[in-house]
C-alpha cells in the first residue's frame, strides 16, 4: 500500500513540475498545463504595434531582449522582460496586412502564472495604440 501511494505522490510530483515552452521558442521551468498568456488582435501595422509593446515593457519594467523569428511563414517579434519580478514574453505577428496579433506570457520566478499581468500588460498595450 505504501509503494501505491509513494508511487502517486512522484507521479503528482512529475506532472506538477516540468517545463513550459516560451513564446519565443525556449523552454523554461515551470508549472506545465495551466493558461498564462492572453492574446489581443489589432487593426493596425506590426511595426506600431511592436513599438507600443516595447514601450509599455519600459515603463512598467525591464526590457532584456528582443528577438526576430525569421524561419516563420511571417516575420515574428519577440519581446522579453521583467515586470514586477516576472518574466514577461511579448510576441507580435502580421496575420494579414490590416491585423497584427499581440501575445503576451507572464510567469513567476517559481514557474507558476500570472494571468492578472498578462492582462494588464496588454490592456496597456491596447491603449498606447490609441494614442
Amino acid at each position: 500500500m505504501r509503494s501505491v501511494l509513494w508511487a502517486g505522490f512522484l507521479g503528482l510530483a512529475l506532472v506538477a513540475s516540468g517545463c513550459v515552452g516560451t513564446l519565443d521558442g525556449r523552454h523554461r521551468a515551470g508549472v506545465p498545463f495551466v493558461k498564462d498568456s492572453v492574446e489581443g488582435r489589432y487593426e493596425r501595422p506590426v511595426e506600431r504595434v511592436y513599438a507600443a509593446a516595447r514601450e509599455v515593457i519600459r515603463y512598467n519594467g525591464t526590457l532584456t531582449r528582443e528577438t526576430t523569428q525569421l524561419g516563420e511563414t511571417n516575420t515574428v517579434r519577440v519581446l522579453e522582460g521583467k515586470v514586477n519580478q516576472r518574466s514577461v514574453w511579448v510576441r507580435v505577428e502580421p496575420l494579414d496586412p490590416k491585423v497584427t496579433r499581440v501575445v503576451v506570457q507572464v510567469r513567476t520566478p517559481a514557474g507558476g502564472k500570472d494571468l492578472d499581468l498578462a492582462h494588464e500588460l496588454e490592456k496597456q498595450i491596447a491603449l498606447q495604440l490609441t494614442r
